[in-house]
């Protein structure tokens, strides 16, 4: 086979090489069937999570505590009312555990309800944030604020920026506990625990935050390149485990089964993360702490803990801690703010920037200002593609002129084959002498396509992760780029009065949108630049390459699919003024003809 073709196929197929891994070997993880526990079913208030649970403080080594309740139907609220959020805080167990996205509906009809982020007990896949302190010493679980604790509100009535709310509630023992809690104008809470020792003896407890899931979410993407589950940055290092790992963590001695227990000196956070959504625990970033993954298999509860320093509080003396809680919206200018305002370490990486992050975060910023300047994401997304193509151009040049002259050299080679005939050894050595006579690198061509691949992984990274695309329009049809192309050919793009087939059903492989259609032809026409290969094998993977991946990528986001499309385009013109620069002037139209005769038999 011609080594231009060799060049073309290896080229398309490194391209894709990441996807094609994707979906062979790693295939979505499957979902689980089992419902997470009804509220009949959930064990009373009083009951433990783990074995540990109501072991008191010992040794600066506090227990977990219980957390979960009988979930309670009607509870007396205080309402959240922010520009970016509104929600309510439950005055039983003083739980942060209403909460939506003002900014965001859940799909783009106008009347679409608002992304619910966090959600109260008692409801399917309840989602929150509780706090507390654990007892030590001479102290009792009923000594100290629990989940069934009803608090008192001493300021405010409204949770807003310009309002705090100040709750306390007395334990009858003369130990006041008092919870401020703040919140800014965009989705940073801050919590504010404080215990005050009015008795005549000292008291030693921990306080707590943590981040609790009833269940495993059901609208979890799924997808290998997206990372969904915990999330914990230690100070040192950042760990990821998605929920499967999270049930089938061991046990730690003193936390118990399904625990995963780091302690952190400093500048550590802990969490949920979603595709587009987090809720993260932030202790102060000089405030050791320890950092508990949790899973308990029995209940189906999937926890985040941060357990803060145990406090030894004399007569008359009180103690006052804090612990931030981010919950909202993964907008990298948002959470860049808080990492360089606020001094939360490395907060910009719970963002899934990928194996490529040294790429993925330049290229994204990249992207984010060119979606200032021109104001829609969809041209944006085209710019980024072509400033990246113009980088890598350099590299694609060097290639190309690699390719011209291994065609060069295919009549010496063929008179090298015929003369070496069956005696394979004989025609390597002439062949690597003839590369040498000529200054000819065979490996010259595919080098600069391989020293490509990361950042194309990293333009695909940043495309799938990107908030920013989400129910974002860009032209005509295409009203969210993070969704697949709504058109189908079935009803003629909507020409025909007749909807497209449903998402699930078997038509829809067959109905394909106008992008990936696209999508297809930009790499059937790249492909048109060179000849079709004599070979019968290599002529038919060539021919069915382009389709096989336009099926295959037909339901990817509209994102994705408009940055391939620009990407081959600019590709096949880049190919075709190289090859004309270099004298050889590509019969494209003439390609397209001759792949479309039927080949006369031998016999004929």
């Amino acid at each position: 086979m011609d080594d231009q073709n060799k060049n073309l196929i290896l080229a398309t197929a490194l391209s894709f090489l990441v996807i094609l891994v994707w979906f062979v070997l790693f295939p979505p993880e499957d979902q689980p069937v089992d419902q997470p526990p009804t509220a009949a079913t959930q064990p009373a208030a009083d009951q433990a999570t783990t074995p540990a649970a109501q072991a008191p403080v010992q040794g600066g080594a506090p227990q977990a505590e219980a957390t979960v309740e009988t979930p309670v139907v009607e509870v007396p609220r205080v309402s959240i009312d922010t520009p970016r959020l509104s929600g309510s805080i439950s005055l039983v167990g003083g739980r942060i555990d209403d909460l939506a996205l003002k900014d965001y509906r859940e799909t783009l009809d106008a009347d679409s309800p608002n992304v619910t982020l966090l959600k109260p007990v008692g409801k399917p896949e309840a989602y929150y944030a509780a706090f507390g302190w654990a007892p030590g010493g001479e102290l009792t679980n009923e000594d100290v604020p629990g989940p069934s604790t009803l608090w008192r509100v001493a300021k405010g009535d409204v949770l807003s920026p310009a309002t705090p709310l100040v709750l306390e509630w007395e334990n009858g023992k003369d130990i006041l506990f008092r919870r401020t809690i703040s919140i800014d104008d965009n989705f940073m809470i801050t919590v504010q625990q404080e215990a005050v020792n009015n008795s005549a003896n000292p008291v030693r407890m921990a306080p707590y935050g943590e981040i609790i899931r009833e269940g495993e979410p059901s609208n979890l993407e799924g997808f290998f390149v997206i990372h969904e589950g915990a999330i914990r940055q230690t100070g040192k290092e950042m760990d990821e485990l998605k929920y499967k790992k999270m049930r089938d963590m061991g046990a730690d001695p003193v936390w118990g089964p399904g625990s995963d227990v780091v302690e952190v000196e400093n500048n550590g956070w802990l969490g949920f993360t979603d595709h587009y959504w987090m809720t993260m625990l932030i202790p102060d970033a000089n405030q050791p702490f320890t950092s508990v993954l949790q899973y308990n298999q029995a209940r189906d509860i999937y926890k985040t803990v941060a357990r803060l320093k145990t406090q030894d509080i004399a007569p008359g003396a009180s103690a006052t801690l804090s612990t931030r809680v981010f919950s909202g919206a993964k907008e990298w200018q948002t959470i860049r703010n808080y990492e360089r305002n606020d001094g939360i370490y490395r907060f910009i990486d719970s963002i899934d920037w990928g194996w490529y992050f040294f790429l993925t975060k330049p290229i994204f910023q990249v992207l984010h200002w060119l979606n200032s300047v021109i104001g829609n994401m969809g041209w944006a997304i085209i710019a980024l593609t072509v400033t990246i193509k113009a980088i890598m151009f350099p590299l694609a040049y060097k290639s190309y002129v690699s390719m011209a002259k291994m065609k060069e050299l295919q009549p010496q080679m063929e008179k090298l084959k015929e003369r070496a005939g069956d005696d394979r050894q004989k025609l390597q050595k002439e062949m690597m002498e003839l590369y040498k006579r000529e200054k000819v690198n065979p490996a010259s061509g595919c080098l600069p396509i391989i020293l490509q691949i990361p950042v194309f992984f990293s333009l695909y990274k940043v495309v799938f992760v990107t908030l920013e695309l989400r129910q974002a329009p860009w032209i005509g049809w295409i009203r969210d780029l993070s969704a697949p192309d709504p058109s189908s050919i079935l009803n003629l793009f909507g020409l025909l009065p007749y909807a497209p087939p449903e998402p699930g059903s078997f038509l829809a492989i067959f109905s394909l949108g106008l992008l990936p259609i696209l999508l297809g032809i930009s790499m059937w026409l790249q492909q048109k630049l060179n000849p079709t290969p004599t070979e019968p094998t290599q002529a038919m993977i060539m021919a069915w390459m382009p389709w096989v991946f336009m099926f295959m990528l037909g339901r990817f986001a509209s994102g994705l699919v408009l940055y391939w499309i620009t990407n081959n385009t600019i590709t096949f013109t880049q190919q075709y003024l190289i090859m004309r620069s270099h004298g050889h002037k590509p019969d494209v139209f003439g390609n397209i003809v001759r792949g479309f005769r039927r080949k006369k038999p031998d016999s004929e």
